[in-house]
């Protein structure tokens, strides 16, 4: 598997990757777990299947440490593997889909918020911010407000607002208040992303800014996003290869 992250200039974005790698390889001791990055940290992708190629690899699920299908999923990542599919032809490369959504993210959600101070029966007379990094693509933008929409039915939160931190609308800050003004007793914010970083911390301060009950960590090295990439690799390992894989060589 090579775990393909966005990268970060802030140390705590590789950090993160390099402990969630390390649980999943815990998790599943008889997988290869390699890393390669889009940008600003080392080894890029490209760098890291070179490695994989070198090392004797000839089959390589390349799984997008990404919560939503967006321009990184639809585009950068397609855009680089098959670059490597030209230079290196005796390696298969075939993508994985993104990790979001699935019931597994909003369950290591609702464990942060319990990291955070929520208490058993609070959900009733909380509602949340589902705080995500962002997007200028409306399928991305659709898919987080189908998320809200379906945590409050199946948790018992009394609202769900979608917010971003970057692109779209509404902002964290601006969420909060939306539910203070609707009468919500307590809010709490709960950030969809995997690491910290940039936008993270927007999403943070938003949260402080607008006095929101609760902020919920990253979601880090959550078992939960562990056991959900194992299950993605299987999902792709298992997938017949078919026009339109992104990209399968031979």
């Amino acid at each position: 598997m090579l775990v393909v992250a966005h990268g970060s200039r802030d140390p705590r974005h590789a950090a993160t990757v390099a402990r969630l790698c390390a649980r999943l390889r815990r998790l599943r001791p008889e997988l290869r777990v390699a890393v390669g990055h889009l940008d600003f940290n080392a080894p890029s992708v490209s760098q890291a299947l070179a490695r994989l190629h070198e090392e004797g690899a000839r089959r390589v699920v390349a799984l997008p440490l990404l919560l939503n299908r967006a321009f990184h999923a639809k585009t950068d990542i397609p855009g680089v593997l098959g670059e490597a599919a030209v230079r290196l032809p005796r390696l298969s490369v075939r993508q994985a889909a993104v990790l979001g959504p699935d019931p597994l993210l909003t369950g290591a959600l609702e464990r942060r918020l319990r990291r955070a101070g929520l208490r058993p029966g609070d959900e009733g007379s909380t509602g949340v911010v589902l705080a995500s990094a962002g997007s200028s693509d409306p399928e991305a933008i659709a898919v987080i407000a189908d998320i809200a929409r379906e945590w409050r039915h199946t948790s018992g939160w009394c609202a769900v607002r979608p917010a971003f931190a970057s692109a779209s609308l509404p902002r964290t800050a601006d969420a909060v208040r939306e539910l203070r003004a609707a009468g919500v007793r307590r809010v709490a914010v709960a950030p969809y992303v995997i690491a910290p970083g940039f936008l993270p911390d927007r999403i943070a301060a938003g949260a402080r800014e607008a006095g929101a009950d609760l902020l919920a960590p990253v979601l880090g090295d959550a078992p939960e996003l562990a056991e959900l990439m194992g299950r993605r690799y299987d999902e792709a390992a298992e997938r017949r290869p078919a026009y339109g894989d992104v990209p399968v060589s031979a």
